[in-house]
């Protein structure tokens, strides 16, 4: 340990006294953190986290879904590493540095035809929140006929946008959202397109039936309320917090053309789904689209730093312009905006996709996921799974009835502090287990991960239920 090593090197037990005596942690009821073996993480290698015993864990959440390529990746030390030999961090707010110029061109050189400027932030919760407030200064002040009345948005059940008050006013996940309805502002909401794959006889829709199912009632909300509409809030290819919840084909390209149709400005939430995860390097490039407004964030950062990028067009930039006078200038950012750690790393992240072939790499990687997946699926245990890239959901049920467990059991969370006997770290949606492994994952960890959960759900049945 260096005498400017900030971090004591402390044992673990005194480490998890210290974490229940002080902090408080996101996404996690308290009362019951200490009994799900929460790790206490004190390095890490590859795809591995290291805990305060030395033990290693296959990080198959990949850090809640922002570690692309694994943990201490040459590329991604070394330019953390030589930036700051230049300059850590200097203010975007009229002014500008050097990674951030490089990594818009980069971005908009790779980004779906049509995009053409970038603005900064630092999480996926406020790159679509700055999405949302740009739409709806646009119609204020682009001179549109009708657009001052176009102050709504329409977003979709069991839709995540983040944890800021706007996001979450068109977030649809009722366990995250519904406690702070009376501080949120109305959207015209409609249901996910994942409930249009289940018939009214009990069957599962498939191809155009579910396209033209999930497609209606956005054309009935379209209908009655498109003139109040700004924009449509969507996560292309698959709703992440949700449940990991696919869409049908065609599904994004078909709101496009709707928004289109009827002058609503589309914005595609690529937080979880975008950098490679779709298999393109944007999801909007795999769905087809370009969207009036994009966001991105967690692997733009490659899991080192906070940091996340609004992408739109030109025409939306426009209106934007004027005299100081004017008032039209875009009112919002933070301290951090374009910082230069944070736009290094994105650069050698895109460096790595790019030279490595980590994107050519992931057809095979998303086959051999789809096949674990089926092996998954087969266990009494396993109630469906549902695939997007190399992004998946594992939904656990209870064998003899085929139906989730009560909440209260918390059994998902069982099978996932079950994973880690098997050297697998993994954290649950509800009773959905999201699989969101590094883009780097090879096959042979992929089928372990597999073997891991069907043990994990074993080990997890002889477990004490709560109460």
């Amino acid at each position: 340990m260096s005498d400017l090593d900030p971090v004591p090197q402390l044992d673990a037990a005194t480490l998890r006294a210290w974490d229940a005596a002080h902090t408080w942690h996101p996404f996690t009821p308290h009362d019951v953190y200490a009994d799900e073996a929460p790790l206490m993480v004190v390095a890490a290698e590859g795809l591995d986290l290291i805990d305060a015993d030395g033990r290693r864990y296959l990080d198959a959440c990949g850090s809640l879904w922002c570690n692309v390529l694994g943990h201490r990746h040459p590329r991604l030390d070394a330019a953390v590493r030589s930036q700051l030999g230049r300059v850590a961090h200097a203010t975007w707010l009229g002014n500008s540095s050097a990674p951030g110029v490089v990594l818009a061109r980069r971005l908009l050189e790779r980004a779906p035809p049509g995009l053409s400027r970038v603005f900064y932030s630092d999480n996926g919760s406020t790159a679509t929140e700055i999405a949302m407030k740009m739409a709806y200064q646009y119609f204020q002040q682009a001179g549109l006929p009708g657009g001052a009345a176009r102050t709504r948005f329409l977003a979709f059940g069991l839709g995540y946008q983040g944890d800021t008050l706007g996001a979450v006013s068109v977030g649809g996940v009722q366990v995250f959202h519904d406690r702070f309805r009376h501080l949120l502002f109305d959207v015209v909401r409609v249901p996910s397109p994942y409930a249009a794959r289940l018939d009214a006889a009990g069957g599962l829709r498939g191809g155009d039936a579910w396209l033209r199912a999930a497609l209606a009632p956005l054309d009935e909300a379209l209908s009655e309320h498109g003139a109040e509409i700004a924009a449509i809030v969507l996560e292309p290819g698959m709703q992440g917090a949700g449940g990991m919840l696919t869409q049908p084909p065609g599904f994004v390209a078909a709101v496009r053309e709707r928004c289109d149709a009827h002058g609503v400005l589309l914005i595609l939430d690529e937080v979880a789904m975008g950098m490679g995860r779709s298999g393109d390097l944007f999801a909007s490039l795999t769905e087809g689209v370009t969207p009036d407004l994009l966001c991105i964030a967690k692997g733009l950062g490659g899991g080192y730093l906070p940091i996340a990028a609004t992408l739109t067009t030109e025409a939306l930039f426009d209106a934007f312009r004027g005299p100081p006078e004017a008032g039209r200038t875009f009112f919002h950012g933070h301290t951090y905006t374009g910082n230069a750690l944070g736009c290094a790393v994105g650069l050698a992240v895109l460096d790595a996709y790019e030279q490595d072939g980590v994107l050519a790499g992931l057809p095979e990687r998303a086959a051999a996921l789809a096949r674990m997946l089926e092996r998954v699926a087969a266990h009494p245990g396993v109630g469906g799974t549902r695939r997007y890239g190399l992004a998946a959901g594992v939904d656990i049920v209870d064998p003899s009835t085929g139906q989730p467990r009560p909440g209260a059991d918390r059994f998902a969370a069982k099978v996932c502090v079950a994973a880690r006997d098997q050297g697998v770290f993994l954290r649950p949606l509800g009773e959905t287990i999201p699989l969101m492994p590094p883009l780097t994952i090879p096959i042979a960890e992929l089928d372990r991960l597999g073997d891991a959960i069907v043990a994990a759900i074993g080990a997890a049945a002889a477990m004490p239920l709560r109460g």
